[in-house]
């Protein structure tokens, strides 16, 4: 499987930038990982391959508080099924502060929301890449997922 998580905006604090790094390394154990920081919300849809016909199109995941929620096994069941089905890349997606447009959500194949709660979306980056992380080792059958 490969993956890319993708963000709006550039980071401000090193703190969040090691995280980051530290769960896309362990991310990069079980998929082709890979992350990166885009300049605003056309340069996520062309990265997505919705605005060029030659580019591999990804299944794109946006984060928001309007999306679906899931728990942490029913989203390991939906990373499952997008490998099983063979989806092509997948790419996360976390808007500015601002959020993303209609026009951006309408165009995702999934919206979802890692909660009610309201998260600086640089946080947000890294609660998803941890859940990613976790996603993986509960399907490895890994402890990590049980606090062992």
């Amino acid at each position: 499987m490969k993956l890319t998580v993708a963000w709006i905006g550039r980071s401000k604090e090193p703190a969040i930038e090691a995280l980051t790094n530290d769960y896309l390394k362990r991310v990069s154990r079980y998929a082709e990982a890979s992350a990166m920081a885009l300049k605003d919300e056309a340069a996520l849809i062309k990265l997505s391959g919705r605005s060029a016909k030659n580019r591999e199109k990804h299944m794109l995941v946006l984060l928001d508080v309007r999306g679906k929620q899931l728990s942490s096994e029913e989203f390991a069941g939906f990373l499952a099924d997008c490998q099983d089905r063979n989806r092509g890349p997948l790419l996360f997606a976390v808007g500015a502060a601002d959020g993303f447009s209609e026009n951006a959500r309408r165009s995702a194949d999934f919206v979802l929301s890692l909660g009610k709660m309201t998260l600086a979306h640089e946080l947000a980056r890294v609660v998803l890449l941890e859940q990613i992380y976790r996603a993986f080792t509960i399907l490895k059958g890994h402890p990590y997922h049980l606090g062992h």
